[in-house]
């Protein structure tokens, strides 16, 4: 199958990729959605970030019906191959089809959620497909942390419905996903002169995940297992004295390797068999889960510093008896998350260890929770904690007028049966649902490898799919 540009969506998703709109780089093709709109009369907002809102009457006849929101992000996540010579904010993509599959030469290919912008570039431009009022929103910097959204206001729609464009899959919808925070944690300690041997355990061998769709999976974390190796060695009497932890590379996935230093005068026999007590229980408890952990502990340089005992002791016990992982899952929707945090980031800078939690919610009363527990914790031993980076979760709601719709357009269309899909990630659907959005649905084409240099488009999808939207559309009149 070809990409053929003489379909609407095809075209505009063409265009899309001649205009660099990489997150933080939107405002040329923002720019470009307001001329669009100008071209065709149709009035717009585009507000102090970026984001556009275009706005179509609702086609003779149907002057009546309920307003629609639809709804994409225009950024794309930036990845390319080594050594592909491509510049995100200045060059073209360069497209080619492979088995019917629509990819870009050696980067990302910004299907996500070029797709959907496509899709209502389409649908703002068709002159004679029956429709609602329609409200067109194109959000920024989505792939950073939903920033754009963010920043959206209320007086900006007067739609209760929405489909949220940011989906996949052809046949499915989301029904749910998770809000967020995240939890950075500052310890101070008190750093004195050491001349004790120091040692290193090291905590790798993990296989990691995203902290959205794998938290639920007993995972090893390999920060909070060095943190275990350090608090079972003072419980068996190791004499303990923290030089520096080090671990994880994102808040928002299972790190998977821990270097820890630290200083002692015990006995190395005893230091040995403490580890290696805790080296079992760990393995035996991550046999069917995460069966390539391994654990080292080397005697090491000897450091110069080393936070006291007082320190060492109050940070450990803080870290170790902080909440992470799976805390609770769904009783209306089989095998969901709804609460969960992971402890993603560990550094030591000096004479401070900062540390970052990544907390999951779709409850309303999941993130103030934990976040209750984390301060209480800071509070008790002497860290502070700062929130950022919050967004709202999207509970689930048995009853969807939209939801029966694109069943019953998915069953006529293409003679399928609509699935229904819940996350634990985070999405848009949750700000919009706070902006007073109260029935939304996510729609959108079979896409592969999102994010990486090899995410490729199924083009028959995104013509079935593109199909599907538009009786969708007019079945909303």
């Amino acid at each position: 199958m070809e990409f053929d540009v003489t379909k609407p969506h095809c075209h505009y998703f063409y265009e899309l990729t001649r205009i660099p709109h990489g997150s933080y780089n939107e405002k040329e093709l923002s720019d470009w959605l307001v001329a669009f709109a100008n071209e065709r009369g149709l009035r717009s907002v585009q507000d102090e970030m970026g984001n556009v809102v275009i706005y179509k009457p609702a086609s003779a006849g149907c002057e009546n019906s309920a307003p629609l929101l639809l709804q994409a992000h225009m950024d794309m996540v930036c990845e390319a191959n080594k050594g592909t010579d491509h510049d995100f904010e200045k060059d073209p993509l360069d497209l080619e089809v492979v088995d019917g599959w629509l990819t870009a030469k050696g980067t990302t290919l910004g299907a996500d959620d070029g797709t959907g912008v496509a899709y209502m570039l389409s649908i703002l431009d068709d002159p004679d497909l029956p429709h609602p009022p329609l409200e067109c929103c194109f959000t920024v910097q989505e792939e950073i942390g939903l920033c754009g959204a963010l920043n959206l206001k209320p007086e900006y729609f007067q739609s209760k419905r929405m489909v949220c464009l940011d989906g996949g899959g052809e046949v499915s919808t989301c029904t749910t996903s998770a809000g967020g925070t995240r939890v950075d944690s500052t310890f101070v300690g008190t750093v004195v002169s050491n001349s004790d041997p120091c040692y290193q355990i090291s905590v790798g061998g993990l296989a990691g995940g995203h902290s959205g769709g794998e938290i639920h999976m007993e995972k090893g974390n390999s920060i909070v297992t060095a943190v275990r190796f350090l608090k079972e060695m003072m419980v068996a009497g190791v004499d303990v004295e923290l030089v520096s932890i080090n671990g994880g590379l994102k808040d928002n996935a299972i790190p998977r390797e821990c270097d820890v230093v630290f200083a002692s005068a015990t006995d190395p026999e005893l230091i040995r068999k403490a580890f290696c007590g805790t080296e079992a229980s760990v393995r035996e408890e991550l046999e069917f889960s995460d069966s390539g952990f391994k654990a080292s502990c080397e005697a090491v340089d000897v450091a110069e510093k080393k936070f006291d005992a007082d320190s060492t002791a109050r940070l450990v016990n803080y870290l170790y008896l902080a909440p992470n992982g799976f805390q609770h899952r769904s009783m209306a929707i089989p095998g969901l998350t709804v609460v969960s945090l992971n402890l993603g980031i560990i550094r030591t800078e000096g004479d401070t260890v900062k540390s970052t939690h990544s907390l999951r919610s779709a409850l309303k009363s999941g993130i103030p929770d934990l976040v209750n527990k984390i301060r209480t914790l800071a509070d008790l031993f002497g860290a502070e904690i700062t929130l950022k980076a919050a967004y709202p979760g999207w509970n689930y709601s048995p009853v969807s007028d939209m939801r029966d719709k694109l069943a019953a357009v998915l069953k006529r269309v293409d003679n399928a049966e609509l699935k229904c899909e819940a996350t634990h990630g985070g999405n848009e659907c949750g700000v919009f649902n706070s902006l007073g959005v109260e029935d939304i649905i996510t729609y959108g084409p079979i896409a592969q490898f999102i994010h990486t240099p090899d995410e490729r488009l199924d083009l028959a999808s995104f013509d079935r799919s593109f199909a599907v939207l538009t009786e969708l559309v007019k079945e909303c009149i």
